[in-house]
């Protein structure tokens, strides 16, 4: 059931020094800033239920969110630094001697909400920045970047071997519960492990060493595919032999999920052990499914593992920031949605930066739809005669400023998500998007 409001002040409050009880500037403006009704209007589309258990008030929630990603805390930190805080407790709405909210409320309610209730909060903010007439650019820097996802740095024989541990594991809680007690699964862990160790031995002399590392890949791959016949015999026996428990059969049905991950990633592994070396859609994480490899051209880190993310940011400062698909999709398809957002959300765009990547046929058709006159966007193969002219050069290094406005995000969490899955980098980008707004919206007005 939706809870919409705080309770008022408790009696505590009232005998506190005048100075616990005024917020810092810009908490202050924050605070007057969510009290607008517009930022509750989405959550009743989406908590309709009424009755149950209330949910904790929204707006608690939206200013504990906005700490969160603000100061780049974890939840529990988060709850821990709220308790301890009378300045952050007034900000949230919470009483001296009221409860904070348990992290998990937290979490579980942001699984929930999703990122279309992100997206459109900053709509709403977007809209409330053009209202107050402080976002009045007609110029959009639009550019991508990479969000890493909270893996780590995937190998064939890794993956297999992760398979491996984590079949091996939920066979182990099943046999525990009562389910498939005859049914019989090696724990290979041990054997895998060896040749990991042996795999990162060989890779110092990488180049001399490359056929002993795909000889202990396949006998890895060979192990883990014998782990996972066991494990599927398993999961039918338990799924005959499961009782009418919840947590029995969500394990069963958690073993399903977890043979289908590690049989596409020994699939992979087949291909690429028989000379392929190029897996359109190819999976690097059994904990993430939507993660890839994604390749930016940087000579740095040519590969990096997650997701593209599409920036866009206008001279006031304010960002739209989304996760669009998954994979890595040609920047030039990106360029209609970052212009059709910001339309959105009654910006009148006129002219917009962006780097080559986008000076595609794509790319003009996307510009001619929205009808902007002015693209300062150089062209991917042949430059055209305008860009030798010395006033565009000057306006492309406009164009620039965005790197570091990219930059700023990552610092504030932009750099890597730690929610899993396309629907959970599409919710940390949202959330990361909304802080930073709120805060420049705070500071320009």
């Amino acid at each position: 059931m939706l809870r919409e409001r705080a309770v008022g002040e408790s009696l505590w409050e009232a005998v506190l020094p005048a100075e616990l009880r005024e917020l810092p500037a810009e908490l202050g403006k924050v605070d007057a800033i969510l009290d607008d009704d517009r930022f509750l209007a989405p959550f009743r589309s989406r908590l309709t239920a009424r009755s149950g258990r209330p949910t904790i008030p929204i707006e608690t929630y939206l200013r504990l969110m906005y700490l969160k990603h603000r100061y780049g805390l974890g939840y529990e930190t988060l709850c821990k630094e709220v308790a301890d805080s009378f300045t952050w407790r007034r900000f949230c709405r919470i009483a001296v001697d009221g409860r904070v909210p348990d992290p998990s409320t937290l979490m579980k309610l942001t699984k929930r909400l999703g990122p279309g209730l992100l997206e459109e909060l900053n709509a709403e903010l977007l809209a409330l920045a053009v209202e107050r007439k402080v976002l009045r650019s007609r110029r959009l820097r639009v550019d991508t970047t990479v969000v890493e996802a909270d893996i780590r740095s995937p190998t064939d024989s890794g993956l297999c071997a992760h398979a491996v541990s984590r079949l091996t594991r939920l066979a182990k809680r099943i046999k525990r519960a009562g389910l498939a007690p005859r049914a019989r699964l090696r724990d290979r862990r041990r054997s895998v492990g060896k040749r990991v160790r042996a795999i990162s031995a060989a890779r110092v002399f990488a180049r001399r060493e490359l056929a002993t590392i795909d000889r202990l890949t396949a006998e890895i791959a060979q192990r883990a595919k014998q782990t996972a016949r066991e494990a599927r015999t398993l999961a039918r026996s338990a799924r005959r032999g499961a009782r009418r428990k919840r947590v029995s059969v969500a394990l069963v049905e958690r073993l399903e999920r977890e043979l289908e991950a590690a049989e596409q990633i020994l699939a992979q592994t087949d291909l690429r052990l028989a000379g392929q070396r190029t897996i359109p859609d190819r999976r690097v994480s059994l904990v993430d499914p939507d993660a890839r490899p994604i390749r930016m051209g940087s000579p740095r880190r040519p590969t990096e593992f997650g997701y593209k993310a599409r920036v866009a940011d206008t001279a006031e400062g304010f960002v739209i920031a989304d996760v669009p698909e998954r994979g890595g999709p040609v920047d030039a398809s990106l360029l209609e949605g970052a212009i059709a957002k910001a339309k959105k959300a009654g910006m009148q765009v006129r002219s917009v930066y962006a780097d080559r990547g986008f000076g595609t046929s794509t790319g003009d058709a996307a510009l001619s739809r929205h009808r902007i006159r002015d693209p300062i966007i150089p062209r991917q193969q042949r430059a055209a005669p305008v860009e030798h002219s010395r006033n565009w050069k000057r306006r492309y290094r406009y164009r620039n400023g965005l790197e570091g406005r990219i930059s700023q995000l990552k610092r504030k969490g932009l750099r890597r998500t730690r929610l899993r899955s396309l629907e959970g980098a599409q919710t940390w980008v949202g959330g990361i998007t909304l802080a930073h707004n709120l805060q420049r919206i705070a500071l320009l007005t």
